[in-house]
């Protein structure tokens, strides 16, 4: 398996608080079957910045000690980049960076809303040949409120990551069932963990991968997996399966979402 949201460097941000932490993620993503990590620590948020070089250095540098700890599990650089209204010149400035070398890009929005410029940033990312890919939109206010928004930004040529968390149960029942309908509605094209600590937010990967299997299907399953791969080698994501909803159901279905 391949998770491309982690923040396992340890002491960047708030996930990974030192070394010990970092070997204790790489040992349990081992033991899961991950094989390959994308660091991906917070940027521009706020509170945390960190830059592409830095990012780049601290990799290479935990890539070198858990080799030398027979730890078999590959860590590559990434971020997860706030929007904000600097982000296009920080771009050019190579203070940032897509997923693992592609041009896949992770962005993150704030938690209560859905930015104006939201919808323009996607189509400057696209003439720059770069794919946006929306962290976690479950955990979205405003995507909660109206899941139709998020197929909006879709349509504008994002893409969706879910939380392997989200999924169990791990961010409450109405993220839950949101995370599911999204899925299901194929609003989702990828899974991975935001794994942040062993214990407080571990990655869940095999876990969440095993119940998609179960709930919707040994296609969806293998979708979510192979479209992990395609980030690595920078390839477009698979065609969806087949979902088999009437027209004009999904619109329904959302709308029944925001009133139960």
């Amino acid at each position: 398996m391949i998770d491309i949201h982690t923040h396992i460097l340890p002491g960047v941000d708030d996930g990974a608080e030192n070394w010990n932490d970092t070997l204790d993620m790489a040992r349990a993503a081992v033991s899961e079957g991950i094989t390959t990590i994308i660091a991906t620590p917070h940027h521009a948020n706020g509170r945390y910045i960190n830059s592409a070089v830095e990012v780049v250095e601290h990799t290479r540098y935990i890539n070198e000690q858990l080799f030398a700890e027979g730890v078999p599990v590959t860590i590559l650089p990434g971020q997860e980049i706030r929007v904000h209204m600097d982000l296009l010149e920080a771009w050019s400035r190579a203070e940032l960076l897509p997923l693992a070398s592609s041009n896949y890009v992770l962005i993150e929005m704030p938690s209560s809303h859905i930015p104006k410029e939201m919808e323009e940033l996607i189509h400057e990312l696209h003439i720059m040949k770069l794919k946006p890919i929306i962290a976690h939109p479950e955990r979205n206010a405003e995507v909660m409120k109206n899941p139709q928004r998020l197929a909006e930004l879709l349509e504008r040529g994002a893409f969706a990551q879910v939380t392997s968390h989200s999924l169990l149960g791990g961010f409450g029942r109405r993220v839950e069932k949101l995370a599911w309908t999204l899925c299901r509605n194929g609003l989702i094209h990828i899974v991975s963990s935001d794994a942040h600590h062993v214990e407080r937010r571990g990655f869940r990967l095999r876990e969440a991968y095993d119940v998609i299997g179960e709930r919707m299907g040994e296609q969806w399953y293998n979708y979510f997996i192979n479209n992990a791969q395609c980030v690595l080698e920078d390839k477009n994501f698979n065609s969806l399966p087949t979902i088999n909803i009437p027209k004009g159901m999904l619109r329904r279905m959302l709308t029944y979402f925001h009133h139960v």
